[in-house]
């Protein structure tokens, strides 16, 4: 079954507003089975609307609308559905109800601009909108369906998680879907495509393989269809199992999960402690630790000492060792892990020192030259990384990196 995604709104092709609705819905329909084929970001346009409907049936079975169903003048999509489906408003109790409700829920009396949002058109089936004003509209037109829905998120989320979903599933005999991510780190794609083609050529022709990189990550995601659910879901297991003898080194996780929750498992259940010393990461690695509900039980603390002179005055690094080996280097960024961890008395300790950019390379240190050291009671290691001529993917990938380091360690 192919659907397509209709958003309207000026505000979402002048970049006022993200579309992340779209993102969402197509998530929630892809589990269903149901493939998303396309797309669309329109104008509030009569025109515009009309034409783009009209495109969309040509494509697809399933046709979702989002936006353009508030109660002022500038939200026309409900007279334009009824135009193009041939039809007039019509007064719905039943809505009407809902929405005097809501409103005296929140102490309020309903205006007549609000009693309006309970006119819909006479041949669609109403949807339910128990968070807000604007009832949803199911349409059935020459075998293809058509659903609109508010564009506020919450709204839309309820009303297709209660009422849209659902029906569909009970409408279609939908293909069960399975999807799977095997999250890698300390690998490029292209490498990783090598070391990993002789397995993925052997792949049932019911699954898909899909490189999904990100800076300092490469995400694989295996994708099954099919009928039997316990067969996919299986095979689905099975070669995750040999994913994992293949890259045994690189996967750090699966699905959802995320180094620095991983991380902070390992250390609360070790009941052990972490600080980090920053210079060219500039606080990510503690925004990312610090971004996990219940750190404050491991995490101590960071400083970022960007300057040389902090690096000096507050870490204790010597000046004669940033002056004969420069603050890029193993010598220094292992004098920073080891003196952060005596300063704030931890179990482990992240220090990193490079040259985020652009500029600041030299031929010897070019841009995107990071030194990452992790220190332990055991002592102190240091790796060198050459990450990339951009500033800001280098700062996120030295910082990925210098966790998934921290993990190995722990592990070890």
């Amino acid at each position: 079954m192919k659907a397509e995604i209709i958003t309207i709104g000026d505000e979402l092709l002048i970049g006022q507003v993200i579309d992340t609705n779209s993102a969402w819905m197509a998530q929630q329909l892809n589990l269903l089975g149901i493939d998303v084929k396309q797309i669309t970001s329109i104008s509030d346009d009569r025109s515009h609307i009309l034409n783009t409907l009209v495109d969309a049936s040509s494509r697809a079975d399933l046709i979702i609308i989002t936006g353009g169903l508030g109660p002022t003048n500038d939200d026309i999509t409900k007279k334009t559905l009824c135009e193009y489906f041939n039809t007039n408003l019509v007064f719905n109790e039943l809505m009407y109800l809902n929405i005097q409700s809501l409103f005296k829920s929140l102490g309020l009396q309903v205006t007549e601009i609000n009693k309006a949002q309970a006119e819909i058109p006479e041949n669609c089936e109403p949807i339910l909108n128990s968070c807000g004003t604007a009832p949803g509209m199911w349409f059935e037109q020459n075998g293809k369906v058509y659903v609109s829905m508010p564009g506020v998120p919450f709204e839309m989320k309820q009303m297709m998680e209660n009422s849209i979903l659902p029906k569909l599933k009970i409408k279609y005999h939908l293909e069960f879907v399975c999807h799977k991510t095997i999250l890698t780190q300390g690998i490029g794609e292209s490498f990783l495509s090598e070391i990993i083609a002789g397995w993925e050529k052997e792949l049932p022709t019911f699954i898909k393989l899909a490189y999904l990189p990100s800076p300092g990550i490469v995400r694989l995601r295996l994708t099954a269809k099919g009928i039997d659910e316990m067969k996919i879901k299986n095979e689905i297991k099975r070669q995750t199992e040999v994913l994992k003898l293949l890259i045994p080194d690189y996967i750090y996780g699966y699905d959802h999960d995320k180094l620095e929750a991983i991380i902070g498992n390992l250390l609360k259940n070790n009941k052990q402690t972490l600080a980090t010393a920053e210079s060219c990461t500039g606080g990510y690695i503690a925004h990312l630790i610090t971004g996990i509900p219940g750190s404050s039980s491991y995490y101590k603390g960071s400083l970022v000492c960007y300057a040389n002179e902090i690096k000096s005055k507050l870490l204790h690094i010597d000046e004669e060792r940033i002056i004969r080996n420069g603050a890029v280097s193993e010598e220094v960024v292992q004098q920073m892990a080891l003196n952060i961890k005596n300063l704030f008395n931890v179990d482990y300790a992240i220090a990193t020192s490079g040259i985020a950019g652009p500029d600041g390379g030299t031929e010897v240190k070019p841009v995107g030259t990071t030194w990452i050291a992790i220190a332990d009671k055991s002592g102190v290691f240091a790796k060198k990384f050459t990450f990339g001529d951009n500033r800001e993917r280098n700062i996120q990938k030295a910082s990925i990196t210098a966790l998934n380091l921290l993990r190995k360690r722990i592990i070890d």
